[in-house]
């Protein structure tokens, strides 16, 4: 491809669990198939990205483990460069998913060796960001890391898009350096400080986001599709209507998918729909970063489905 996505984030080891119903409290649950597979925010949508065809380096932190040696066998599986983990005393970061027949799901996550990543850390891959075109962050490795690189964007010379997930207070001026926000409704509801119900509803939200910090704001919605908001625009695109399995790892397949799809010249919008052929792909199966699709599978499946 010739441009470079750097993703700086999280790495956790996906214990995935499918029940058929939420436990009441007190209660425990018998579950009939358990999977692990590799995961974290940061670590999808860098697969994603490496999946579909870009050049992509990762920049995070995993323990000194078994879990943490199986996430790099498997980005690097996906040619994911991933030189620039970090390897931590602490243990590698893992997530609970409970998975709901209709595909909806769960999660609780625990921080481990990602909130062991550090500025220096960065700094170490300095050389990395000089090159870098988009630069992805979250929020599942500590926040002053999530500054600096945002500070950096300008000098540098990379556009940033942020996943600000899970929503956690922040800065309202670093946001605003930001160039793409993306939230899902929770999310979004979150920094907007309203509960967000409609489709309408996440329009206007993202709309005054996008006027007021003056870059672009995308609200996912699930099975319903997605918001984008920018240069005082702002559409809907809906999801396409597909039998989904799991919903694990289909935000992040998003994401990845967008940067791919900016470096390959598309507009936000058209990205963005580009994108939700991703996220739709990436649903029909199970686990996140095998389940997501390649470019030839996301071609295939634009010329066979409409939205």
């Amino acid at each position: 491809m010739g441009k470079n996505i750097v993703v700086i984030g999280s790495m956790n080891q996906d214990i995935i669990m499918k029940i058929s119903r939420m436990p009441d409290l007190g209660e425990s649950m018998m579950v009939d198939e358990c999977i692990l597979a590799a995961g974290g925010k940061g670590s999808n949508q860098a697969v994603q990205a490496a999946k579909l065809g870009a050049n992509v380096s990762m920049i995070g932190s995993v323990g000194k483990d078994t879990m943490g040696e199986f996430l790099l066998t498997e980005a690097e599986k996906f040619h994911v460069d991933v030189t620039h983990v970090k390897r931590s005393n602490a243990p590698t970061g893992m997530a609970d998913a409970h998975v709901l027949p209709d595909g909806h799901l769960f999660c609780t996550v625990v921080k481990g060796a990602n909130f062991e990543l550090k500025i220096e850390d960065v700094t170490m891959a300095e050389s990395l960001l000089k090159s870098a075109d988009i630069v992805i962050l979250q929020n599942e490795i500590p926040r002053e890391v999530d500054y600096y690189v945002v500070d950096k964007a300008e000098e540098f010379g990379y556009k940033v898009i942020y996943n600000a997930a899970p929503a956690r207070e922040m800065s309202r001026h670093y946001i605003a350096k930001c160039d793409i926000v993306v939230v899902n409704e929770v999310e979004a509801g979150f920094y907007c400080g309203t509960k967000i119900d409609s489709v309408e509803e996440a329009k206007v939200e993202a709309l005054k986001m996008s006027m007021e910090m003056g870059n672009d704001w995308i609200i996912t919605l699930g099975a319903t599709g997605s918001v984008v908001a920018s240069n005082q625009e702002v559409i809907f695109i809906p999801s396409y209507r597909v039998n989904a399995i799991e919903s694990l790892g289909a935000g992040d397949s998003y994401i990845g998918a967008l940067a791919y799809a900016l470096l390959s010249g598309m507009s936000l919008f058209e990205g963005c729909r580009f994108a939700t052929a991703c996220s739709a792909l990436t649903v029909m199966k199970c686990g996140a970063q095998i389940a997501m699709p390649t470019k030839i599978e996301v071609e295939e499946f634009r010329k066979s489905h409409t939205l």
